[in-house]
This record gives structure tokens, C-alpha cells and sequence, in this order.
């Protein structure tokens, strides 16, 4: 299976509630109607998140399919068309970035109902190959990152390497997805031995500083 990641921002002349509204209602309708989706799921940035700063994003929405053939055949489709139409009524389309994935699951364990989806967008050091890099992001870095107690659920979606063929560079190499209980149980994290650890590995292969939201992710009925 593999998953199509978007992430935007809103439009500008929409408050985060006009925004979340028109997501969450009319534009989930329809792209609950693509042919071939198999699970769609809206990750919001918590309203803490505006506290004294613009977050990265608003946004992310992650669709799944069962392969790069489900995928070119929904790309043809009116019902795309449709969903493509409805997002100028809500996002910017000038933040508006996707990537195709695969996850890499690290850490198997339940996100919780009412938990909180941590968000970093992660761009690859530009001195290593795209294979080094993901090999280090799976094999080294998330071995370290599981090990911090708060971290409920781990997973890593992997850009895929047909993405780089051809010297072309994908706008992200991947996100890093991490559930916790609570904003309580984040922030606790970050003082953690673990914590510092997997820290310290990040110059290792990616570009710092790592941008992130804290959002609540919505599953979506199909």
C-alpha cells in the first residue's frame, strides 16, 4: 500500500475555524469519493499552535492506496477534478506540497483517541544519496526515537525513490509521525535521556531545524 501526503496552509482571508470547517465537511464529502482510497485521514494543527507564531502548516491530509496503479487511475478521475476545484475554497495553493509514500512503522503501538499527532517535515541532508538517507532515517535514527517512553506510536513516511529519478529533488523526503497521550506527555518527553539521543543523531542526516506541528488527526469515513 502506498500513501499520498498533502500538506497546506490556509487561505489567508479564512480564520483557522472557516478553514477547519469547510476541511473537515464539504471537501472530506468528496474526497471520500475517489476511486480506489482506502483510508483518508485529516491531521489539524491544535489552536495552540498560533500562540505567538504561524505554524508550518494548517494541515496534512494522508490518502491510501493499494499501489502506483490505484493511484495513476484516480489521477484521471472527475472526482479528483472535483476535490482539486473544492480547495481553492479553503487552502493556498502556492503552500500546497504532496508527496507519495510508503510508511515505515517503528514503533507499533495504538494511537490514542483523544491523543496528539506530532508533524516534522523532513528534508535529507543534501550531501547524502537518497538511498543513505533513508536507510539512516529508518535503520539508526528510529531504532534511537522509539525508545523515548512517551512516544505511544511511531511512523515513518518514507518519499519514494522514484521521486528522485532523474536528479529530481522531492519537496519532502518524508515526514516523521509520533502520538503521544497529551501536549503534557510531549513536553515531558524532550527531557528524556532518549530524547537528547535521538537529538543528537539528527544533523547525522537531515537539515535542521526541523519544522513540526502538533496536531489532532480526524479518521474519515469511507
Amino acid at each position: 500500500m502506498i500513501k499520498l501526503v498533502v500538506i497546506f496552509c490556509r487561505r489567508p482571508d479564512l480564520t483557522v475555524a472557516q478553514f477547519g470547517a469547510h476541511w473537515q465537511g464539504p471537501h472530506a464529502r468528496l474526497v471520500a469519493q475517489l476511486p480506489g482510497l482506502r483510508r483518508y485521514v485529516q491531521s489539524q494543527t491544535l489552536a495552540s499552535g498560533y500562540r505567538n507564531r504561524t505554524p508550518a502548516i494548517d494541515g496534512m491530509a494522508e490518502l491510501w492506496f493499494d499501489d502506483t496503479e490505484a493511484l495513476r487511475e484516480v489521477a484521471d478521475s472527475p472526482q479528483l477534478a472535483a476535490v482539486l476545484a473544492d480547495e481553492t475554497r479553503f487552502l493556498d495553493a502556492a503552500t500546497r506540497r504532496e508527496i507519495v509514500t510508503e510508511d515505515v512503522i517503528i514503533k507499533d503501538g495504538a494511537a490514542p483517541a483523544e491523543g496528539v499527532k506530532n508533524i516534522e517535515l523532513v528534508h535529507r541532508r543534501p550531501d547524502l544519496t537518497p538511498e543513505a538517507f533513508h536507510q539512516h532515517w529508518e535503520m539508526v535514527h528510529g531504532p534511537l526515537a522509539k525508545t523515548i517512553p512517551q512516544v505511544l506510536r511511531y511512523v515513518q513516511s518514507h518519499t519514494r525513490l522514484s521521486a528522485y529519478r532523474n536528479n529530481r529533488q522531492p519537496v519532502l523526503d518524508g515526514v516523521a509521525l509520533t502520538w503521544f497521550t497529551d501536549t503534557d506527555a510531549m513536553r515531558a518527553s524532550a527531557h528524556t535521556p532518549a530524547y537528547a539521543q535521538t537529538r543528537a543523531d539528527e544533523p547525522n542526516f537531515v537539515v535542521e531545524p526541523l519544522d513540526f506541528v502538533i496536531t489532532k488527526e480526524r479518521e474519515i469515513s469511507l
